[in-house]
């Protein structure tokens, strides 16, 4: 059978690019065994998880700007890469509430919105992908650093400085930054998730 137009312009879904968010897939059990771990106060395994965590934080940057910038970019990573996302912070979210340091309703939120726009783009795929935009991008950063700074020790890193180098104790109020952080991230998820749905409607019609 003779290849189409759209099958010759469509790069190999086997490129690097794809590889760093099958990649990130693959880091979110490990992020879940270690924040479970962590039991919600272990500073050892909460550094861990932050660490796995911030790993999947640097492959969503280099995965896309690897598929730009080679000009790799595919139907598969369009959808993957989202959906590897959503893996990652639904995760982290509902970890994050099991061990009662995020409230409920913040979780809740987030993830009917994340599960909300995933299915838009199963529902409109025929039609067209929608992509991530600007607002998007936006929205993933936000909720990716107020989780990573939810995740990290403060308390104990305080103490450990205040212990090794005499001062830093104070470092602990930092974590007052989390809530405001995380109540921006909610606001601009809603927002850009109603977005999602204006678009997907428009490519209904």
């Amino acid at each position: 059978m003779t290849a189409g137009v759209g099958d010759a312009l469509e790069p190999s879904p086997w490129n690097l690019a794809n590889a760093l968010t099958v990649f990130r897939l693959v880091l979110v059990p490990c992020f879940a065994v270690f924040l479970w771990l962590s039991e919600g106060n272990a500073a050892s395994w909460l550094v861990a998880a932050a660490g796995v965590f911030v790993a999947g934080i640097v492959t969503d940057y280099y995965d896309g700007a690897l598929a730009r910038s080679r000009g790799t970019v595919t139907s598969f990573g369009k959808l993957a890469d989202p959906i590897a996302d959503k893996a990652l912070t639904g995760t982290a979210l509902v970890g994050l509430c099991l061990l009662n340091l995020l409230s409920w309703p913040v979780a809740v939120i987030i993830v009917i919105r994340e599960v909300g726009v995933t299915a838009l783009r199963f529902v409109v795929i025929r039609r067209g992908i929608i992509a991530a935009s600007w607002g998007g991008k936006a929205k993933t950063a936000l909720q990716m650093l107020a989780i990573a700074w939810y995740l990290w020790p403060w308390q104990a890193m305080a103490s450990w400085l205040h212990d090794t180098v005499g001062f830093g104790s104070s470092l602990h109020v930092l974590s007052d930054i989390g809530p405001p952080l995380m109540a921006l991230a909610v606001a601009v998820t809603v927002i850009t998730g109603l977005d999602y749905v204006r678009q997907a409607w428009k490519m209904r019609q």
